[in-house]
This record gives C-alpha cells, structure tokens and sequence, in this order.
C-alpha cells in the first residue's frame, strides 16, 4: 500500500510513505497508484490539492492533517488525528470515509464556501494582516473581523439583495437561499459587472476573468473520517 503525503515529511516504521511539496504535485507520476493521500494544511490546501486532482479516473481516499488557520473540512469530518489513522493502516485495518463533495465556479474547484460578499472582504483584509506575530494563527481572522463588523453590518442587507454578489456556505445548507446567500449548491448562473472578478474559495483569493460565473456540483472525494 502506497501513501502520499503532500506539504509535510511524514515517517512510519510499517508504511510506505512518499512525501512530497506542494509545488512539485503537478509534476509527480501515477497519482492514481497510491491508495491514500494525506494532506497535511487547511482548507485552501486541500482545495489546490484537487483543482490538480479532481478529474483523475481513480481519486485515492483523503486523509486530512489539519494543520492550517481554519480546517472547516476536516471538523465537517471529525478527522481523526494523523498517528491514529497511520496506527489503524499499518495494522491492517480500514479506516472510516465519507464522501464530501465538490463544487465548481467556472474552472475552478472549491469544496464549501465560494463568494464575492463580505467573505471577500474579510479573507482579504485577513491576508493583509498575515505578518509578524499574526502570520500564523487565527487570531489574524479574529482582528479582521473586529475591524470590519461596522461595514458587515452595514453593507450585508444590501449585498444579500443584489444580484451581482453572491455567497455559498454549504455547512449551513438546511438554508438553502436567504437573497443572494445560498447553503445548497444546484446547478446556476451568476452574471457579474466586470470580466475580471476576485472570489473567496474555501479562504483563498481566485481572480476569474469572466463576466458570467457558472455554478455546479463537481462529483465528491473520499476522505477519512472517525
């Protein structure tokens, strides 16, 4: 049994583990030949990972190290933690998984959150922030929220009214469309002021240079769980 681990060098006595960086998984062979693939990272991390994966024939199980600022997938998830899973693959035994799926905004890929609305705004001012003693951590996130919750306050009712701004949180998807807030992702378009837009996905920061944003479900990856 093979194991890929991408961002972290990861060693156990009874496994076959390759570790590799993330700047050298586009030029890394046969994928398709490992039975699992550890991220180790948050939640952009794991995005970028299958933007370069998703349309593999065979995509291996995902077992998740959540080491970044926010691990939204691996908490949907309760990812058990990395030695426990290790622990349970050399033994012999399987571990628990569960399909998490994936949605598409054009050409790209994101796994729970996609927007162009206050989400932005924070991601954004958050990167500002990502220096010093708030380079690591969350505590950047917290600061900017803080500094801009006037301007939420403020701006969220007219953004949720316009047609032109959009936000997708599928953790909250018992609320399937609150304006232009939606919690389940079916198949839409969005069309947009300008051909060069700057979007939130899964906290990173993408610039889709298209005018009209196409929204649709994208299929799902196995990921470990407890």
């Amino acid at each position: 049994m093979k194991i890929l681990s991408i961002g972290k060098v990861l060693h156990h006595e009874n496994l076959n583990i390759t570790s590799i960086t993330m700047e050298s998984l586009s030029t890394h062979k046969d994928i398709e030949f490992y039975a699992y693939i550890i991220i180790n990272g948050g939640d952009g991390t794991i995005r970028r990972v299958l933007k370069q994966l998703h349309n593999l024939e065979y995509i291996p199980t995902f077992i998740l190290n959540p080491i970044g600022s926010f691990n939204v997938v691996a908490k949907i998830h309760k990812a058990p933690k990395i030695n426990d899973v290790l622990d349970t693959l050399a033994n012999g035994n399987m571990p628990n998984t569960h399909k998490h799926h994936l949605f598409k905004v054009n050409d790209e890929i994101f796994l729970f959150s996609a927007g162009n609305m206050g989400d932005l705004q924070h991601i954004f001012f958050s990167e500002t922030l990502r220096f010093g003693v708030l380079k690591h951590g969350i505590l950047k996130y917290l600061l900017s929220f803080i500094l801009l919750l006037p301007a939420h306050i403020l701006l969220t009712p007219f953004m949720l009214m316009s047609k032109n701004r959009f936000f997708i949180f599928t953790p909250l998807r018992f609320i399937k469309k609150l304006g232009s807030f939606y919690g389940e992702v079916n198949k839409m378009t969005i069309e947009l002021n300008n051909p060069y837009n700057l979007i939130e996905l899964d906290g990173d920061l993408v610039t889709i240079e298209e005018k009209k944003l196409h929204i649709t479900q994208a299929g799902f990856v196995p990921v470990v769980t407890q």
